[in-house]
């Protein structure tokens, strides 16, 4: 098996010191190289510097003498053009030529590669000034001579006859010290060639040397690995053959050990599992993600920089339901719970060992457990609603959430197979289960929004998808069925807690009709009449359930808390102000509609309408928002006012959504009139919150309240002045 750490860190200790010098060795040797070749560059380019400059001494001195030998030629011809070009050049690249070598300046070839040449030694440093000395007193002669050898007006036959004679007195010496230099600069070249080639041979027999220390030193510790190995295995199929427990060993192409535990054929259902590929005995009995992550999961436990707890936190595995694809009835789908280990060798991570057992029994008792629990946590949340709830209010809930299921089925139930027919149908549904939601957020009945949520997202769904057919209805039915059992369920609380209280509807005992096929009718509503003033994000959602008869003060708290939780959840701050909401007069056919299309105007007027405290204090105002709910009786219809002191509607904005959600282009959005807007914003599916929540987004409220102003034949009347204010006025005849 394994050794001790302290040994297996040695023996990781050295192989990376041994490694690391190779590659220091090699590195050294390379960078020795790349210096030496530099070196030898530049002293090559030195030696055809000296060079350049001995044959541009020995082109100056031609030039001079064929200057001489050709006086009083026309100093314009094409040849004494040429020379004078020529001798000017030579002199001015002998010049800069010495200054560099005698510096070890920076020279520039002829293919514009620049070096910088080396120090030379002293010996050559003598002849490089030697030669320099007779340059120094050739050059002035030839510049005197340049200066006006062009100019026929100018004579110059003295200037190049002292020119000529300096040149026979130093080409000689020069020549000489040239010759020299170049000896020099040459032997010095190959010496140090000489001793970089010693030195490149040295250090290539000692890396080769080393090698073969490594390679040997390697052999050997692999030879040892492989005995620890053998005795591992040994080892393990001991325990293999004796263990009553799935154990198997996984190597890194996912194959399964040729020992295994005993129990494993029959935990996994499978005969034969010797050298099987691990993912092939999964496939199909997992799903494909899951199956995709296993992989990943066990190639993360042969990194050896992953620490292992970390990577078991990430078992995909973890009591994983294995399906059975057998065609054995005896074999029912199982829960497996399969552990990761790594199985280590020398430090070396060798092997995954995994033990897998049958974990069906604990997993079905966790998860009736857990079904309990949820019960219980529901029947608490009903429990503390009633507690602190007007039973009145508790008993309207449960006859209002009947009421919206009933309502819905019969709506899933009616026949209508024709777009128009299924678009109406939607709507009607979705008006009627989001009330339902919002009757129960405000009461924090949660497991009734969760389920109405969840409806209305299918619901939001439909509406996105456009073509429509009977059978996308099919899924409601499952919601309408939960959200029964849950009235049914608050019902019977309802009754136990408060018998005095007589209950205003029965539990529910049917169940939620579905839809079959295409058989959907069309809703009849009649239009509403809405006047032409303003009005600012009136998107309300959620619909609420209060009591509004004789209980006022009740009635009034209810309201005040219903908008303070409102509130809260939004970020905002509000206080709701009445004098006539406990005092007026309503004739009980009209107390549902009010109360209905009050909550949604409440609601609507803390979401759209009332600004941020940040934001109302930037604007001058109040960072208390106050809203205003009137209910009047007029002699033959009840009015009903709300009005909140918020940012009043932005026609822009509402045009900018209407084009950003497609419903008309910029600029036949920018034609609509104030009246247009008005209808698109009470249009189902419409909202001005960019992002849905319990409160609103859905684009549903007012259509709701459009709904029951048609189903009452009302009137809507909308007032709104920009960041000062929106009033609605909903007038209900009592007939």
């Amino acid at each position: 098996m394994a050794t001790t750490p302290n040994i297996d860190n040695k023996r990781y200790q050295g192989l990376i010191i041994s490694i690391a010098l190779f590659l220091s060795l090699i590195g050294a040797l390379l960078a020795f190289t790349f210096y030496t070749s530099s070196l030898l560059e530049r002293n090559t380019a030195l030696i055809d510097q000296t060079n350049k400059v001995a044959n541009n001494a020995q082109a100056v001195i031609k030039d001079l003498f064929d200057l001489d030998a050709s006086y009083g030629e026309d100093t314009n011809s094409p040849h004494i053009q040429r020379v004078l070009n020529r001798l000017e050049q030579n002199t001015a690249s002998i010049t800069s030529s010495i200054a560099a070598i005698e510096q070890g300046g920076t020279i520039t070839d002829t293919e514009g590669r620049s070096y910088t040449l080396p120090k030379i030694d002293s010996d050559a440093q003598a002849n490089i000034t030697a030669a320099n000395e007779q340059w120094k007193a050739l050059e002035p002669k030839i510049q005197a001579y340049l200066e006006n050898a062009d100019n026929v007006m100018v004579p110059s036959a003295d200037d190049l006859t002292q020119a000529v004679e300096q040149a026979k007195t130093s080409s000689l010496l020069m020549n000489d010290s040239l010759d020299s230099l170049t000896n020099e600069v040459f032997n010095s070249a190959e010496s140090e060639a000489s001793t970089i080639r010693l030195i490149q041979a040295i250090g290539v027999f000692a890396i080769f040397a080393y090698f073969l220390i490594f390679v040997f030193f390697f052999v050997r510790r692999l030879r040892e690995t492989d005995a620890e190995a053998l005795a591992a295995r040994r080892e393990t199929q001991e325990i293999m053959e004796t263990v009553n427990t799935g154990l198997f060993l996984l190597d890194k192409d996912l194959r399964i050990g040729q020992q295994h535990s005993r129990a494993l054929n029959d935990i996994i259902g499978a005969d034969r599992l010797a050298g099987e590929n691990f993912t092939n005995v999964l496939r199909g009995r997992i799903s494909d993600k899951d199956l995709k992550t296993t992989q990943q999961f066990i190639e993360q436990l042969y990194n050896p920089r992953v620490k292992e707890k970390l990577v078991d936190s990430l078992n995909p595995l973890h009591k994983v339901m294995l399906h059975n694809t057998s065609g054995n009835k005896g074999l029912n789908d199982r829960f497996l719970d399969f552990k990761f280990s790594r199985v280590y060798d020398d430090k070396n991570i060798a092997r995954i060992l995994v033990n897998v057992n049958d974990v069906s029994d604990a997993v079905y008792l966790e998860q009736r457990l857990e079904k309990e629990r949820t019960e219980n946590d529901m029947q608490i949340e009903m429990l503390t609603t009633i507690l602190n709830v007007n039973p009145k209010i508790i008993n309207e809930f449960i006859a209002n959430t009947q009421t919206h299921i009933e309502k819905m089925n019969n709506i899933l139930k009616n026949p209508g197979s024709s777009q128009y027919e299924l678009e109406g149908k939607l709507k009607a549904i979705y008006r009627e289960m989001h009330s339902l939601k919002g009757e129960a957020s405000a009461l924090k009945l949660h497991s009734f929004t969760k389920i109405a949520s969840d409806a209305e997202d299918k619901l939001h769904a439909l509406q996105n998808q456009g073509q429509l057919s009977g059978n996308d209805f099919l899924p409601l039915a499952v919601h309408l069925d939960d959200l029964l059992s849950l009235s049914n369920t608050i019902a019977t609380l309802g009754e136990r807690i408060n018998r005095s209280a007589p209950p205003s509807a029965k539990p529910a005992t049917a169940r939620a009709s579905a839809p079959v096929g295409d058989s959907f009718a069309k809703t009849n509503i009649t239009e509403s009449h809405t006047s032409n003033h303003t009005i600012n994000n009136i998107n309300a959602d959620h619909g609420q359930s209060i009591d509004l008869d004789n209980d006022a003060d009740d009635q009034l708290s209810f309201y005040k808390e219903f908008a303070k939780d409102i509130a809260a959840r939004q970020g905002k701050q509000v206080q709701l102000k009445s004098d006539t909401l406990t005092q007026a007069d309503i004739p009980d056919h009209l107390v549902k509609p009010i109360k209905e299309i009050s909550i949604q105007l409440l609601r609507n007027a803390v979401v759209h309408g009332i600004e941020a405290p940040s934001v109302r204090h930037s604007t001058g105002k109040d960072a208390v928002g106050t809203i205003d709910v009137e209910v009047k009786d007029s002699g033959s219809d009840v009015l009903l006012m709300v009005q909140d002191d918020g940012q009043g509607i932005d026609y822009d904005g509402i045009r900018t959504k209407l084009s950003k959600e497609g419903r008309f282009s910029t600029e036949e959005a920018n034609q609509l009139s104030q009246n247009d807007l008005l209808k698109q914003l009470f249009s189902s599916g419409f909202s001005t919150k960019e992002h849905a929540d319990e409160d609103g987004g859905r684009g549903v409220g007012l259509d709701i309240i459009k709904a029951k102003v048609k189903e009452y034949n009302g009137k809507l009347n909308v007032n709104s002045e920009l960041g000062q204010m929106t009033r609605f006025v909903i007038t209900l005849p009592k007939a």
